[in-house]
């Protein structure tokens, strides 16, 4: 371990991946008996809910090899689509209800988060009694297809009329997409039907999850100026409403029954410089390490199971500022050149989290809330929604678009007026 720091996170710091060792041990044992003494606990780790211990790699420096620039790309359109089933709050609690009442005591314990969630109602893929039967992957991996499709369709069409282009215009599609399997991938599935020429280039993307509407429109930018005056069209679709499971028993299955809701977004970039809604000039990402468990997957049986750490907001709380920073380091900027952060609105305590690790007055990021409320947490599309809005608002003159995801990681992606 070349080098070891604690963090103290709302009072302490954890998370035992990989267990400390050394003077990195020694220093979170004194730490915590000290802890404990004030607290009067019978045992000094007692004292903690849970612990973020936080193995860091070295400090970056000015040596640190830093990702070539971006070359500046337009973005010309911005589209978003929403399925047709709506969900009410209310009626998600009462199916978390029938769904968990009695099992451990889950639905006791956690109702609240329903009311809490700063969400007033979201759109599916089904209706409701689709998700009160029980599905193996496959009728899973089925729905997530068929409604793929038809969201990937509306999203695109959308976003190539905006930009005044046709299908057959778009020279490339980057595909995000990371709650289902398609194989051939989606934009192989609907190019007869939209027109897409037959040298279309393909880049489907799975894996990113949240951050995937930051990261995938990143891509999209950087391959269209890699080849100036290309268009490149990119999609992101997330499901995430099919992966509610009746045989869990993990708490995070109903936090995630209270947050997650379906959607998609297209955008077209790429084309003659200085057009379009906006100009992306650099992009970036940092990885934490010995983070994979805070979120994700897990593969099982009856289909995907998420992974949703309690730790995701103290975490961003003490980390998304350092992350930032060297963000901004590499595209050459600093945090008093950015009029507006425009954030993946992961849940209300992401969003808290994200204006205490900023120091952003309460309230600032006001959009992100509105999204949360009128759409759930959609996941990789949830951020372009945001974007969504902010341009109808009127696009402040440099925007930091950013979003977390399963890594455990923080795309960023700068947007000049």
């Amino acid at each position: 371990m070349a080098h070891a720091e604690l963090k103290l996170v709302r009072g302490v710091t954890v998370k035992g991946r990989p267990p400390p060792e050394g003077a990195a041990l020694s220093a979170l044992e004194e730490f915590a008996e000290q802890a404990a003494s004030a607290q009067q606990a019978s045992s000094h780790w007692d004292a903690f809910d849970f612990i973020i211990f936080s193995c860091a790699p070295p400090p970056r420096t000015a040596s640190c090899r830093k990702p070539p620039p971006l070359r500046p790309v337009p973005l010309l359109s911005l589209a978003t689509a929403t399925p047709p089933f709506r969900l009410p709050q209310a009626e998600a609690k009462a199916l978390s209800r029938d769904l968990f009442e009695g099992r451990k005591g889950l639905f006791e314990r956690l109702s609240g988060v329903f009311d809490n969630a700063g969400i007033e109602g979201r759109d599916l893929v089904a209706p409701v009694d689709w998700y009160r039967e029980p599905h193996g992957y496959e009728s899973r991996n089925r729905l997530y297809l068929e409604s793929s499709e038809a969201l990937f369709e509306t999203a695109a069409a959308a976003a190539l009329e905006r930009a005044g282009l046709k299908a057959s215009d778009i020279d490339g599609i980057v595909t995000v997409s990371t709650t289902g399997i398609a194989t051939p991938s989606l934009e192989a599935r609907v190019a007869p039907r939209m027109g897409f020429r037959d040298n279309v280039r393909r880049v489907p993307l799975f894996g990113l999850g949240c951050a995937g509407g930051v990261g995938g429109l990143a891509t999209a930018a950087r391959l269209a100026g890699s080849e100036p005056g290309s268009r490149w069209l990119f999609v992101t679709i997330e499901t995430c409403s099919i992966s509610i499971r009746l045989d869990s028993d993990d708490p995070a299955s109903l936090v995630a029954t209270a947050l997650f809701g379906d959607g998609a977004a297209a955008c077209v970039v790429g084309g003659a410089e200085g057009t379009g809604l906006a100009t992306i000039t650099r992009a970036g990402e940092r990885l934490w390490p010995d983070t994979l468990g805070i979120m994700g997957w897990r593969v099982e049986d009856p289909g995907f199971a998420v992974v949703f750490d309690r730790a995701i907001p103290p975490f961003i709380t003490a980390e998304l500022n350092g992350a930032v920073a060297g963000l901004l380091a590499d595209f050459g900027r600093e945090w008093s050149d950015i009029d507006r952060l425009c954030c993946h609105p992961g849940g209300a305590k992401v969003i808290q989290a994200i204006e205490e690790a900023m120091t952003l007055e309460p309230g600032t990021l006001d959009l992100e809330r509105e999204v949360l409320r009128d759409h759930g947490n959609m996941s990789a599309p949830t951020v372009l929604f945001v974007l969504d809005r902010l341009l109808g608002r009127g696009l402040p003159n440099t925007v930091l678009m950013t979003a977390f995801g399963p890594g455990f990681t923080c795309a960023g992606m700068l947007l000049q007026r």
